[in-house]
């Protein structure tokens, strides 16, 4: 059953959405940027140890607080692992007051008419009831768009609805996520193609169905208002996409109401040798100057 308390924050709040959801492909290069290289561990179990305790120590942090913090989005096995003997979701909302989300989608295909569809995912169902036995409040999905080809961005569009309804169907809400590639050649023209497809899929939603949007930040800036404003939209908010901290901040303030998801813009600075001190210190300044760029 959806948390309405949660559903207002997400939607109404001031802040940002934390994405702290690498996974399997993408765990050895976010501790890499930690500073734990791949010899410290031999196994993928000590690998997502060690990843815990990095997230662990990031959720934790006086730094990661619900004045500047929305929501935060988990990987799965985060979600089924523990901070101070809470599961991750429950310390999360009752410790933190930020709201936490879960990476649903099990990666990417082989690219095709100029796009990567998500992989199928058939243990979709028994995921999100074990979200919901969790308390996780939504879902986040990814694909991705590389070229301006009308049928894969059509494709791409309808793959996320279709999948975002059985997850509405569950009670979570769903971001739905088609990333622009921001090396595309064509990133403009695969934008206004994104925004038409995200529209017609908007406007057949019923009555009580709501979803979020994860997007590339676009190149002309508030392209995405009418998405935005859609009455079946909770909220916009914008991935880094491989911008820099700064890169990222600077173009998420062109465009109004859009705000932040950032991964890698949140915790590029941070290192596993840093002092708590150290650690906390740099991790505020990420978090203020990504709040500032979202409000």
């Amino acid at each position: 059953m959806m948390n309405q308390s949660q559903f207002e924050k997400v939607k109404n709040g001031k802040g940002f959405i934390a994405a702290l959801d690498q996974s399997g492909g993408s765990t050895p290069k976010a501790l890499a940027a930690y500073g734990i290289s791949e010899d410290a561990y031999s196994t993928e179990d000590e690998m997502f140890e060690l990843v815990h305790k990095m997230r662990t120590r990031i959720i934790t942090s006086p730094a990661f607080n619900s004045k500047y913090i929305l929501g935060a989005i988990l990987f799965e096995q985060t979600m089924d692992s523990k901070i101070e003997g809470m599961y991750t979701a429950d310390y999360l909302a009752e410790k933190k007051g930020i709201v936490p989300f879960l990476k649903v989608d099990k990666g990417l295909d082989q690219e095709a008419n100029g796009v990567q569809l998500m992989k199928p995912n058939p243990g979709l169902g028994e995921l999100l009831n074990r979200a919901n036995e969790r308390h996780i409040f939504g879902t986040k999905m990814r694909s991705v768009i590389k070229e301006a080809n009308v049928e894969g961005i059509k494709a791409v569009v309808r793959q996320q609805f279709e999948i975002g309804k059985q997850i509405i169907a569950a009670g979570l809400v769903p971001i739905i996520e088609p990333e622009v590639d921001i090396h595309s050649s064509e990133k403009e023209k695969c934008e206004d193609l994104l925004k038409t497809e995200l529209l017609n899929h908007l406007n057949n939603l019923s009555e009580d169905e709501n979803v979020m949007l994860k997007i590339t930040i676009p190149t002309k800036a508030n392209l995405y208002k009418e998405l935005i404003d859609h009455p079946k939209v909770v909220r916009v908010v914008a991935l880094s996409g491989g911008y820099s901290a700064d890169e990222a901040n600077a173009k998420l303030k062109e465009n109004q109401g859009l705000i932040a998801s950032f991964s890698r813009a949140l915790s590029q600075d941070l290192r596993n040798d840093q002092t708590d001190e150290e650690f906390n210190s740099t991790l505020r300044k990420a978090v203020q100057s990504i709040y500032e760029a979202s409000i």
